[in-house]
């Protein structure tokens, strides 16, 4: 990551309250792609003023200044994740939920060699697989 949301904010001329820092604290710190119901839980354990509306604007305002990144994962929740961060792919878990980053560089190239197949310039892209364990096999 670049800069944090807070710098990009202030850099952006966006004005942050002392709700909207805490927000974007709690968003910095996450190592996992949360929800807006799991990023209310954590922030107001740091500021118990903080409501779940709040949070809803707070987020949907970020994410307006391409501070963030909304995903969808197929379980009905959108998920958020710093818009900076380097390219990275997904997979999700479909019987936990969990959701494993990958970069994979032959994939890289394949998307860049189908782009130029069909005449065009990879400019960004966004792939997200779906799956379930393999069953291991007993010895």
């Amino acid at each position: 990551m670049t800069k944090t949301i807070i710098a990009r904010c202030e850099e952006k001329g966006l004005r942050l309250t002392d709700q909207r820092r805490t927000i974007a604290a709690v968003l910095e710190q996450s190592t996992d792609h949360p929800d807006v119901e799991e990023l209310y839980k954590r922030a107001a354990q740091r500021d118990p003023n903080i409501s779940l509306a709040t949070v809803y604007r707070t987020v949907k305002l970020f994410e307006d200044w391409g501070l963030l990144e909304r995903h969808e994962f197929g379980d009905g929740r959108a998920r958020y994740e710093t818009a900076d961060r380097d390219h990275h792919d997904h997979l999700i878990d479909l019987n936990t939920g969990q959701v494993i980053e990958f970069v994979d560089k032959e994939i890289e190239a394949l998307q860049e060699k189908i782009a130029a197949k069909l005449g065009y310039r990879l400019v960004d892209h966004r792939m997200e697989l779906f799956g379930t364990p393999l069953k291991k096999e007993k010895p």
